[in-house]
C-alpha cells in the first residue's frame, strides 16, 4: 500500500506519520530529509542536490524522482511507503504516478489534513527546536525544560527557527494553497482522498485517520 500524507506545514503530518508507520509497517519517505542525507553523503546525486540547494534554488523534479526511485526499490519499501510532503505540484504527482506505475504500484490512499491557517500559525510560532538533535517543543503545549537543556540530548541549543515567524508561516501557507492544494484534486479524481479534520488533540486526529481505513 502506497500512501500520501498531505497538508500544509504545521498540519501535523510528521506526528501522524508515526501512527501510520506503526499501523501498516511501512517506511516514511520524506524527500526533504532524504535530499539532505544524500547531500551529506557526498554521492554523485547528492552533489547535484548541493549545486541547487546552496544557491537557494528548487531541486529539479527529475532529480527528486531519481532519489525516490532508489528509495522505493529498497527491500523495506517493497510493500509500499508513506510519502510525507511529496508531491507538491501536479507535475510531481504525475511523475510519481508514472514511477509507481513502472512497478505496477499506485497511490492507494491520500490522507489530507485540513487545518485553519490561524491554528497553523499558533502551532509553528510557538515551536522551539533543539538544534543538536531536532527534538521539538512548544511554548504552550510541550514547553522546553526550565533548565534550558534538551530532554533528549542535553543540549542548550533550543531555539525558534528563523522560518517559524508568523509572517513566514502565512507566506508558506499561501504558497501551499496556490501551488500544492491543486494536487489534491488530481488524486480526488482517482477516488483515493480522505479529508481529515486536523484540529484537536493528536489522539483525536489519529482516530479520524484510523476511521478512514475502515
Amino acid at each position: 500500500m502506497d500512501l500520501i500524507l498531505f497538508g500544509p506545514a504545521g498540519a501535523g503530518k510528521g506526528t501522524q506519520a508515526k501512527f501510520l508507520v506503526e499501523r501498516f509497517a511501512l517506511p516514511q519517505v520524506s524527500t526533504g530529509e532524504m535530499m539532505r542525507a544524500e547531500r551529506a553523503s557526498g554521492s554523485d546525486l547528492g552533489k547535484k542536490f548541493d549545486s541547487f540547494m546552496t544557491q537557494g534554488l528548487l531541486v529539479p523534479d527529475e532529480l527528486v524522482i531519481e532519489l525516490l526511485a532508489q528509495r522505493i526499490a529498497q527491500a523495506d519499501a517493497a510493500k509500499g511507503v508513506i510519502f510525507d510532503g511529496y508531491p507538491r505540484t501536479i507535475a510531481q504527482a504525475e511523475a510519481l504516478d508514472a514511477l509507481l506505475g513502472r512497478s505496477k504500484r499506485k497511490i492507494d490512499r491520500v490522507i489530507a489534513l485540513n487545518v485553519p491557517v490561524d491554528v497553523i500559525v499558533d502551532r509553528i510560532t510557538g515551536r522551539r527546536t533543539c538544534q543538536a538533535c531536532g527534538h521539538i517543543y512548544h511554548v504552550r503545549y510541550n514547553p522546553p525544560p526550565s533548565t534550558g537543556l534538551c530532554v533528549t540530548c542535553g543540549s542548550d541549543q533550543i531555539v525558534q527557527r528563523d522560518d517559524d515567524t508568523e509572517k513566514k508561516v502565512r507566506k508558506r501557507n499561501d504558497e501551499y494553497l496556490g501551488n500544492t492544494l491543486p494536487v489534491l484534486a488530481h488524486y480526488d479524481s482517482q477516488g483515493v482522498v480522505a479529508k481529515i479534520d486536523g484540529t484537536g488533540t493528536v489522539e483525536e486526529v489519529t482516530q479520524r485517520i484510523a476511521a478512514a481505513f475502515e
